[in-house]
């Protein structure tokens, strides 16, 4: 093989490796918790779906909606739900994430402005990869049964 037609093939190669290894979640069901005026924190939601060969590790996300962005999950501790923040979120190859209230979520503190319901907040998700991808998350009212008794305080 002469040395072009080498080097074209490495190109190529090194493109269909890049191309597998930046292929993106898919983000269904994104949204934002509504919460009353003067709450300073809120909720992300959404189903993470990971069509590639390799887990994805979700270890931070961060919004202009909010001064900062958790992971967080609910765990319960000697019988009482309480909210923790996790180092990251595992979306498995081929599988998915279930970001949900009373499970897996984002906490948005230090909102910046007040939240309206139907508009889009902007989210950037980064992954332990340094691969980022961006998504909208439109604000809406969620209703749980016995809200307020998930750890989040009286803001949700």
């Amino acid at each position: 093989m002469t040395l072009p037609r080498l080097l074209l093939l490495a190109a190529g190669l090194a493109l269909a490796s890049f191309a597998a290894h930046a292929e993106p979640l898919t983000i269904e069901g994104a949204q934002v918790r509504a919460v009353p005026p003067g709450s300073n924190t809120s909720a992300a939601f959404m189903t993470l779906r990971n069509p590639s060969e390799r887990d994805m590790i979700l270890l931070a996300a961060k919004s202009p909606a909010a001064e900062v962005v958790e992971l967080h999950d609910h765990q319960n501790v000697d019988g009482v739900m309480q909210m923790r923040q996790v180092a990251q979120i595992v979306v498995p190859a081929g599988g998915s994430a279930e970001l949900a209230p009373g499970g897996l979520h984002m906490m948005l503190i230090g909102l910046t402005a007040p939240l309206v319901e139907g508009e889009p907040v902007e989210i950037e998700l980064q992954f332990e990869s340094g691969d980022t991808q961006r998504l909208e998350a439109p604000v809406k009212r969620i209703v749980m049964e016995n809200e307020g008794s998930l750890g989040h305080g009286q803001d949700q």
